[in-house]
């Protein structure tokens, strides 16, 4: 009794220890010069403007921002909650090693692979992708806790984070996608008996549905969205470097990876486990024929991780050297390639070292053409420069309730928002969920314009006639920011009734959508 409490006791003190490194890595690995990520602004802005659902992402999000919020809105408190999501994702991948009947080396193991993966990326960054993984490793645990047992309790609670997933991104309907067929060419395919099911479907319906009805009410946004996306990024999506991103995004705990999956074809003791790699495979491929993001997928992978980690931990057994060098490859790799996955590096290191980054295809954007620095870390800085500016123009401004501050889009008009010392600024723009948050009651006299970095009216000359005056604030000078060159304006005396104009291209803009 006293050496399975220590062993216990030993086996929590790891877990804590992992738990807090994830926490702690997520701030220390991220350079200071970074400022937040331009989509992190909208998910904050979101806690003003509760909802059932927005056109960019469904309500959770607002959620979480809304917790944020509650407890200052700083910047800690920004990073931490990925964080948090991350070191639980951890928490489920020791927990399936477990129900595995796996030992502290497995979940040592496994904790180490997701360390030293591109999740540690992913969880600095506020976005709905960190509880998307989350979300798919507990549907995972919670099924594989089900077909163990039958225990109708662990089918309740799939069917709260498949909700929960679906309220987050829905991109976890690809998920399920590919469940169904896999369990229904597996002997698993017995589920769809049990009485428990159908109630746990309408748990996971009674769950959605306010977002649901919000979708219908609203012409389903989601579906406008999917296409710009398309039309904007996705086209630019190659399929081969889809599939060639699953092992990338894993490339430090590659061995353990190709484990998990070859353990799951392979290995007879994994067999009743059979529904888990076709479900792999399956999403893999309905991910491939829409040409999705290649991180879309990455849910998918913590329960390989832990099924890899669980057969390495059988196979190598007392082998005390190889296993050291298994440890040794997964964490040393990742140390050398932790300047091209996470923003360690300086904007102006990266740009010193241009070559080495260019050869590694991190400064290939989303347009398909290299740049100066990674996409993200773009839309990592001049925030703030920027808010400086508007600030400046907001402050010659008399009557501030009769003022407007309009942006080019939805990162500039949240990083305003953020990190202007006016807290009432309500800066908006005619993209993204900003398009719905106008608040134009009173006679717009004065216009706060910031426009894009490829402005093609430099001179305003299009609002001349209905201003007064109009005075260049000044630009966006951080060098390698995406939106390096946007400027602002301020004008002021409107002559003619502005609200009305802004209003009809609001309902322009609407309509397009």
């Amino acid at each position: 009794m006293k050496d399975q409490n220590t062993n216990r006791l030993t086996e929590h003190g790891c877990l804590v220890f992992f738990l807090a490194l994830k926490l702690i890595l997520s701030f220390v690995l991220v350079n200071p010069v970074y400022e937040l990520h331009r989509d992190e602004f909208l998910h904050l802005d979101q806690a003003n403007h509760l909802a059932a659902g927005f056109t960019s992402v469904p309500p959770l999000t607002s959620l979480f921002s809304w917790l944020i919020k509650a407890f200052g809105n700083g910047f800690f408190m920004v990073r931490l909650v990925p964080a948090v999501m991350g070191a639980l994702t951890i928490w489920y991948c020791w927990k399936v090693v477990g129900f595995l009947k796996g030992n502290l080396l497995a979940k040592c193991m496994v904790a180490v692979a997701c360390l030293c993966s591109s999740l540690m990326r992913l969880n600095t960054l506020y976005q709905p992708n960190s509880f998307d993984v989350l979300a798919w490793t507990a549907i995972f645990y919670y099924l594989l806790r089900y077909f163990d047992k039958q225990e109708a309790k662990y089918l309740y609670a799939f069917a709260i984070f498949v909700a929960l997933g679906f309220l987050n991104k829905y991109n976890v309907l690809f998920l399920i996608m590919g469940l169904i067929p896999a369990i229904l060419l597996t002997s698993k395919r017995k589920i769809f008996t049990d009485k428990h099911l159908y109630p746990a479907i309408l748990l996971t319906l009674l769950i959605i549905s306010p977002n649901v009805i919000w979708q219908i009410n609203h012409h389903f946004p989601v579906l406008v969205h999917m296409k710009t996306l398309e039309a904007t990024q996705l086209v630019y999506v190659n399929r081969i470097d889809f599939f060639r991103g699953q092992f990338l995004f894993f490339i430090s705990s590659i061995f353990i990876l190709l484990a998990g999956i070859g353990s799951l074809i392979f290995y007879k003791d994994f067999r009743k486990y059979s529904w888990i790699i076709l479900t792999y495979f399956i999403t893999l491929a309905i991910f491939g024929y829409f040409k999705a993001k290649d991180y879309y997928a990455l849910g998918l992978y913590p329960v390989l991780l832990a099924f890899g980690a669980h057969y390495l931990s059988r196979v190598l057994g007392k082998m005390y050297i190889i296993t050291g060098l298994l440890f040794a490859f997964t964490i040393g790799s990742f140390i050398y390639l932790m300047p091209f996955i996470m923003p360690f590096y300086s904007p102006d290191q990266i740009v010193a070292d241009h070559n080495r980054f260019e050869r590694a295809g991190t400064l290939r954007w989303e347009d398909g053409k290299n740049h100066e620095v990674p996409q993200d870390y773009a839309d990592m800085k001049g925030w703030k420069e920027l808010a400086a500016l508007v600030d400046v123009a907001y402050g010659k401004v008399k009557d501030k309730s009769a003022v407007l501050v309009r942006a080019d889009n939805y990162g500039q008009a949240g990083a305003i928002n953020y990190y202007s010392k006016y807290k009432n600024i309500n800066a908006v723009s005619y993209n993204a969920d900003y398009l719905y948050w106008f608040k134009i009651d009173k006679p717009i006299k004065d216009l706060i314009m910031i426009t894009g970095w490829h402005d093609e009216d430099p001179q305003r000359k299009r609002e001349q006639p209905y201003f007064s005056r109009i005075t260049k604030i000044g630009e966006i000078r951080t060098p390698y920011v995406r939106e390096r060159g946007a400027g602002v304006f301020l004008l002021e005396g409107a002559k003619i009734e502005v609200n009305s104009i802004i209003k009809s291209e609001i309902e322009e803009e609407k309509n397009d959508h």
